[in-house]
C-alpha cells in the first residue's frame, strides 16, 4: 500500500505539469512533464494486440507501430485483471486490456541519445502487481542528479490463470507462461522503439523483485535473452524459486476457475474449456478470478511458471540448464533479503510433523519418488533443528513472538529452500562458468511507517528492500517538497521518521544500481556516496556478498549456513528446482 500511496504521489504531481511530445513512427506520443521539469513521462503505451476475446489465452501478439496520429500517453495504463482489488480499486483501474509500457527519460533528449536503459518487471506471486506501483521517478531523477541519466522503463504482463493457465488444454494448445510471453514481447517493443526516446538498445538492465526476478530468472535459462538485455538484477527471486513442475499438476485449480466462470461451468472438469472462455465477456474472467481467491483452500501460489516443452520458455530443471550452461551469460547482481521465509510461512505449525508435511505436500510429486522425497524432508529437519535462537528472524535470540518455536525452524527453511539456496547455486556456478557477478544480502532493520510497518515476527521479510531500491528513502525530503500541498502531510506521515543511517544506505542501494546499469559494476564513483563501501565482484576463490545495512554495510562470506544450503542444492532435483 505505501508503494501505491507514493506512486499516486508522483502520479498527482506529474498531471499538473506540462504536455511534452515525441513522435514514435508516425505517431505523436502526448506525454507530460515529470522529475519536477527534469524529465518526461509517457505511459499506457500497447505493446501488443489486446489479449480479449479470442486472443485471450493466446500468446501476445507485438505492437511496435501504433496506428494513431496522436496518442494520449499522459498516464500509465490500467493493471491486468487480479483478486483482491478492494482496497486499491478506488486509486487504480483494471482491465483486460492491460498490455501497456511507460518510460521515463530525461528531458530533451535527441533520438538515439544512446543512454541505458531499466527495465523493470514487478512482483506479487504471479497474480498480482502493476506497473504504476513502481514509479521509477526518483530512479529516473537521481540518475540525473548523479550525471548518469537513464531511461526507466515498465510494463503489465498478464497474471493469475489470464496470464499462467495450468491443465492439460493449456498443454495442449501452447497457452502456458502467457505472462512471461507478455514480459518477453515487452523486451522486444524496447529493442525496437528505445532509440525514438534516447535509450540505446544494447544497454539494456531487466531489474525485479520476487515473481519479476523469478521472471528474469527463467529467461535468462536461454541464452537467446542475451539479445534482449546485456545485464539483470535479481532482487529476491531465482528461476527454482517456484516450485515447478508440468501443468497437469494444477488441473483442479483450472477446473475450480472455470467453474467459477457464469458462462462455461458446464465445461469445468473437461479438456474444452478454451473456446468458451474466448466468448465469456471480461467482466465474467474477472469475478471467476475474484472467486476463485476466496474459495481456493490449494496451494498459495497456484498461477505461476510451469514447464512448456523444449521450445518453451521453460524446457527443464532451472538446475539443470544452469548446471549444463546453457543460460544467458551476461552479468547480474543477485541478492536476498535476511529473513525471506517469514512472510510465506503459517504462523501456526505447531510441530516437526507439520513442517515435514508442508515440505511433503509442496514437492509432491518429486521427480526421484515419494520415498526419496521422504526421506530428503527427514535429513532437512534434522539439518535444522528446533532451536529458535538460530531461526528465522534471525538475530532475534529465543524470542518467538508469541508462535510456536517451530514457527522460526520452518520459516528459516522456507527461505533457505526457496531463496538464500537459489541465489547462492545460480551465483556458484555462473562465476565457474566466468559470469561476473555480484551477490547481496539485505539486513537493514525495518523503517518505521506507522500502521504499514511489517510486524516484528517477519523480521527483515521479502520486499523490505524495495523502498531503498526505488530511491524512496534516500530522497524523502525531496519527495515531500516537491508535491502539491494537498499531499504534502500524506506524504510526511508516510517517510518520516526514518533512521538517518537507513536514508544513507537508500542513497548507496540507489548508486549501487544505477552504477551497475550504467557501466556494469556497482563501484564507478557516481553518485551521492561515492566513498561508498567497495562492491567485490564474486568469484570461486573469494565467494563473497555485500551485506546492506545502515549501520554496517561490509563485505562477508557467503558461507552463511554452508552446510544445510548445500545439503538443498545437492537435492536439486528431489525439489524439482
Amino acid at each position: 500500500m505505501i508503494f501505491l500511496l507514493l506512486s499516486l504521489v508522483c502520479i498527482k504531481y506529474a498531471a499538473a505539469q506540462a504536455n511534452v511530445t515525441l513522435q514514435l513512427g508516425n505517431t505523436t506520443l502526448n506525454g507530460v512533464q515529470a522529475l519536477g521539469g527534469l524529465g518526461e513521462f509517457y505511459g499506457g503505451i500497447p505493446f501488443a494486440e489486446p489479449p480479449v476475446g479470442q486472443r485471450r489465452l493466446k500468446s501476445p501478439i507485438l505492437k511496435t507501430v501504433l496506428n494513431n496520429t496522436v496518442f494520449n500517453a499522459s498516464n500509465y495504463g490500467p493493471g491486468c485483471f487480479q483478486p483482491h482489488l478492494d482496497a486499491i480499486e478506488p486509486f487504480v483501474q483494471f482491465s483486460e486490456d492491460c498490455l501497456t509500457i511507460n518510460v521515463i527519460r530525461p528531458t530533451g533528449l535527441q533520438p538515439n541519445s544512446s543512454l541505458p536503459v531499466m527495465a523493470w518487471i514487478y512482483g506479487g506471486g504471479f497474480t498480482g502487481g502493476f506497473s504504476l506501483l513502481f514509479p521509477g521517478d526518483a530512479l529516473a531523477l537521481l540518475g540525473i542528479l548523479r550525471g548518469t541519466p537513464i531511461i526507466f522503463v515498465s510494463f503489465n504482463y498478464r497474471l493469475g490463470p489470464l496470464g499462467f493457465p495450468q491443465g492439460a488444454e493449456a498443454q495442449n494448445q501452447s497457452a502456458l507462461n502467457l505472462g512471461l510471453q507478455d514480459q518477453i514481447a515487452a523486451l522486444e517493443w524496447i529493442q525496437a522503439n528505445i532509440g525514438a526516446f534516447g535509450g540505446d538498445r544494447t544497454k539494456v538492465t531487466v531489474f525485479g523483485e520476487s515473481a519479476g526476478a523469478i521472471s528474469i530468472a527463467t529467461h535468462m535459462l536461454k541464452p537467446s535473452f542475451a539479445n534482449l538485455a546485456r545485464a539483470t538484477i535479481l532482487e529476491s527471486g531465482s528461476a527454482g524459486t517456484v516450485l515447478l513442475s508440468n501443468a497437469t499438476r494444477r488441473q483442479s485449480d483450472w477446473d475450480t476457475f472455470v467453474g467459477a466462470v457464469p458462462e462455461c461451468f458446464q465445461q469445468s472438469g473437461t479438456n474444452d474449456t478454451f473456446q468458451c472462455l474466448r466468448l465469456a465477456p471480461s467482466e465474467s474472467m474477472l469475478k471467476a478470478m475474484l472467486t476463485f481467491a476466496e474459495i481456493s483452500n490449494g496451494e498459495q501460489f497456484p498461477w505461476i511458471p510451469t514447464y512448456d516443452g523444449v521450445n518453451g520458455v521453460l524446457p527443464d530443471l532451472p538446475s539443470e540448464i544452469i548446471r549444463r550452461g546453457d543460460f544467458a551469460k551476461i552479468p547480474f547482481i543477485a541478492g536476498t533479503n535476511l529473513d525471506e521465509g517469514t512472510g510465506f510461512t503459517p504462523k501456526g505449525v505447531q510441530s516437526t510433523a507439520g513442517i515435514k508435511s508442508l515440505i511433503v505436500a509442496n514437492f509432491t510429486p518429486s521427480p526421484l519418488g515419494p520415498d526419496v522425497l521422504s526421506q530428503t524432508a527427514d535429513a532437512f529437519l534434522i539439518a535444522y533443528p528446533d532451536d529458535p535462537a538460530s531461526g528465522s528472524p534471525f538475530n532475534t535470540g529465543n524470542n518467538t513472538f508469541g508462535h510456536s518455536s517451530q514457527y522460526k525452524r520452518a520459516a528459516t527453511l522456507e527461505g533457505d529452500i526457496a531463496f538464500q539456496s537459489q541465489r547462492r547455486f545460480l551465483q556458484e556456478h555462473a562465476t565457474a562458468q566466468g559470469v561476473k557477478n555480484f551477490g547481496y544480502l539485505f539486513t537493514d532493520p525495518v523503517i518505521p511507517l506507522g500502521d504499514l510497518s511489517s510486524p516484528p515476527e517477519d523480521g527483515v521479510a521479502h520486499g523490505s528492500e524495495l523502498l531503498y531500491v526505488f530511491g524512496f528513502v534516500a530522497i524523502k525530503d525531496l519527495i515531500c517538497a516537491v508535491v502539491p500541498p494537498e499531499w504534502s502531510d500524506v506524504c510526511k506521515q508516510l517517510v518520516a521518521p526514518i533512521p538517518a543511517s537507513s536514508v544513507s544506505l537508500s542513497a548507496s542501494m540507489v548508486d549501487y544500481w544505477l552504477s551497475f546499469v550504467t557501466s556494469l559494476d556497482p563501484n564507478d564513483g557516481r553518485g551521492s556516496t561515492p566513498n561508498r563501501q567497495n562492491w567485490t565482484a564474486y568469484t570461486t576463490t573469494n565467494a563473497f556478498v555485500l551485506q546492506l545495512n545502515g549501520t554496517n554495510t561490509t563485505m562477508i562470506r557467503d558461507n552463511y549456513r554452508a552446510e544445510q544450503i548445500a545439503l538443498i542444492n545437492n537435492n536439486t532435483r528431489v525439489l524439482n528446482r
